[in-house]
């Protein structure tokens, strides 16, 4: 794995404060990236995750099958570790209330009771920048915005709660972090780019509404990268990040269309022109949400009212904070990052 200058150097930083390091979602998307770059710099990693994946034991990772919501088991894995990296949640946009707040209500305070429990004085928590979303445009906004106080699904209100009480329980021997990274994407992309790319295939990817409105995303190794960084800032003697909250983003605020357009060019495929109306793209998903209740279905459904204010609306961000108080900058630039993908595709 071929590593910025500016990781190497955040990574041999982190090295000299950290034996071991405990990591959620290691086989993840971005728990894999944060942890592939700590064992490249010898740091010790027990990955927690719910499969088996050997290849991660092979390259060094002590891997734990285990479920976030079981206390016992969470506490147990995290033995001998001194930094945490919170990175595993449910993600989603359906379900019930049970499958989200367990995993990640109840496994957000398993692992604050591990770290008191083994004296492990940092914990850098991975959120999203859904808690402060209310169905209305986010244009530029930074931290002091609040969360919402309704949310459109569960997904989201859990990680508000999540994140209040991980950095609630910020205290002299107990240092947290919560980081915001807004759509993460690049190769190995398990979410955002396979979905595009098979809706684009099959014909069906829209977009919502006649207005473009800007995003913010993130390429996976800048979000990787902005972990590390805040991990370093929150293990210094007066760390500035200790109980704050951060939104992160490649910064580069980009239309929605042109985003989904750079990714379906990865693979050759055409531009999106279709077009839905709000309204309508609201009242389908209220109406499939309904029906998929009724029917008990699990599978997620093409659209839901979360999704279609999400695409509706604008979601940038001032990252000042970031850069100020860990100084994180992006290493690589959506044209870069689409360079990559393109390249993981063939």
């Amino acid at each position: 794995m071929e590593l910025h200058h500016l990781e190497q150097r955040a990574l041999e930083k982190l090295a000299l404060k950290v034996r071991h390091v405990f990591v959620t979602g290691a086989s993840g998307f971005l728990g894999r990236a944060i942890t592939l770059r700590l064992i490249s710099t010898g740091i010790k990693v027990t990955g927690f995750a719910r499969g088996n994946y050997p290849e991660l034991e092979k390259l060094g990772v002590t891997m734990v099958k285990g479920d976030l919501a079981n206390e016992q088991a969470v506490v147990d894995a995290m033995l001998g570790c001194d930094l945490v990296f919170h990175v595993a949640s449910k993600a989603g946009v359906w379900g019930d209330r049970d499958s989200y707040f367990k995993p990640n209500v109840d496994g957000a305070s398993n692992i604050v009771k591990g770290c008191k429990t083994h004296n492990i004085a940092y914990l850098v928590y991975t959120s999203t920048p859904s808690v402060t979303f209310s169905g209305e445009d986010e244009d530029g906004i930074d931290e002091s915005t609040p969360h919402a106080t309704h949310f459109l699904n569960y997904y989201a209100h859990s990680k508000s709660l999540a994140e209040r009480l991980i950095l609630d329980s910020n205290n002299t021997t107990l240092k947290t972090v919560a980081l915001r990274p807004h759509l993460i994407w690049g190769p190995r992309d398990p979410h955002l780019v396979p979905r595009v790319l098979e809706r684009g295939k099959a014909g069906r990817l829209k977009l919502v509404g006649n207005k473009d409105k800007l995003v913010d995303t993130i390429f996976i190794d800048n979000a990787a990268y902005a972990h590390i960084q805040a991990a370093n800032e929150l293990m210094s003697k007066n760390s500035k990040c200790a109980g704050q909250a951060y939104f992160l983003s490649n910064d580069e605020p980009i239309k929605m269309a042109e985003m989904l357009n750079l990714i379906l060019a990865c693979d050759g495929l055409p531009p999106v022109t279709k077009r839905v109306p709000v309204s309508l793209a609201f009242a389908v998903g209220a109406l499939l949400e309904v029906i998929y209740k009724v029917l008990y279905k699990q599978d997620e459904p093409m659209m839901t009212r979360f999704v279609a204010k999400q695409l509706s609306c604008s979601h940038y961000f001032d990252i000042s904070k970031a850069k100020n108080d860990f100084d994180y900058q992006p290493i690589v630039t959506i044209k870069e990052g689409m360079e990559r993908l393109a390249n993981s595709l063939k």
